[in-house]
């Protein structure tokens, strides 16, 4: 066997939401020295660039959480206000990009799999991106792991999608199929100006938690069960947000799926799988700007 596949196998056996709680605990602890030692061998083992940090120096973070979703110098990613443009919700890396083709996207060359699975199973969430496009961004450990919105938009429904914890690099996404729709997650669906858009931020091996802004860390009810939330999309009670603002976060790096429909938006040539992406950067285009 070679390591490849091993690494592979390795994910299956291994006891991966156990092992994640666990390592979520550590995350969350205030060791002092030891907490700040840790920042720093992760800043060395991934070459982070800390002169972007609010914070530079190691040992203004408590937790290793409060390092790994550092905030960024103002200023540091400026943010493309053309109307007609779509931004980068985050820094990472494009896995693949396209369109909605008879209900299925792309994880991975030869791996197709359903959106509608990935967005919890429901035709009525689905059916608003069918025959959209949609874009696979993932965040390696190095990258800042706030992520923020693409558009202006309006919250109108959140699910959170029980699910396994493989890792989502893309040794995995090449090997076990159906990996986004199969891993725990949490799905935001917004109105927007270019129609219905949904931002899909999938868990992973370690990923100690998924937070939204308006909800917090999303604690999931006991079971295997789907479960939805509504929101009001008028009133003092929306939850609407500018683009550029903060949406969500991840305690640990993972994958954001970008959704919209049909006839809304297209990418821009640049963008390709393994182009290096930074929030706040041209994305798209409105198909009607």
């Amino acid at each position: 066997m070679n390591l490849d596949k091993l690494k592979i196998a390795m994910q299956y056996a291994l006891p991966k939401h156990a092992l994640s709680r666990l390592v979520g605990k550590l995350a969350a602890a205030e060791a002092g020295a030891l907490t700040t030692q840790l920042i720093k061998l992760f800043i060395k083992q991934y070459k982070i660039d800390m002169s972007e940090a609010l914070h530079e120096d190691p040992a203004h973070y408590k937790t290793f959480n409060e390092f790994f979703t550092r905030p960024l110098k103002p200023g540091i990613r400026p943010l493309a206000t053309d109307s007609n443009t779509i931004a980068h919700p985050v820094d990472g890396a494009i896995s693949q990009l396209g369109d909605v083709v008879d209900g299925q996207i792309i994880q991975a060359k030869g791996h197709d799999y359903s959106l509608q699975a990935l967005l919890g199973g429901k035709e009525e969430d689905f059916l608003p991106f069918s025959g959209g496009k949609f874009a696979t961004i993932y965040l390696a450990p190095k990258d800042y792991h706030r992520i923020h919105m693409p558009v202006d938009g309006t919250l109108k429904r959140m699910i959170y999608v029980p699910g396994d914890l493989f890792s989502v690099n893309p040794l995995t996404a090449q090997n076990v199929p159906n990996l986004f729709a199969r891993n725990e997650r949490v799905v935001a669906i917004f109105d927007t100006e270019l129609g219905p858009l949904a931002m899909v931020l999938v868990g992973a091996t370690i990923v100690a938690s998924i937070e939204t802004i308006w909800a917090g860390t999303v604690t999931p009810p006991a079971g295997k069960d789907v479960f939805s939330w509504d929101y009001p999309t008028s009133g003092s009670n929306a939850v609407t947000l500018k683009k550029g603002e903060e949406m969500g976060r991840f305690k640990l790096g993972s994958t954001v799926i970008l959704a919209w429909g049909a006839n809304q938006a297209e990418f821009l040539d640049s963008e390709q799988p393994e182009t290096v992406t930074r929030m706040g950067t041209p994305f798209a285009t409105l198909s009607h700007g």
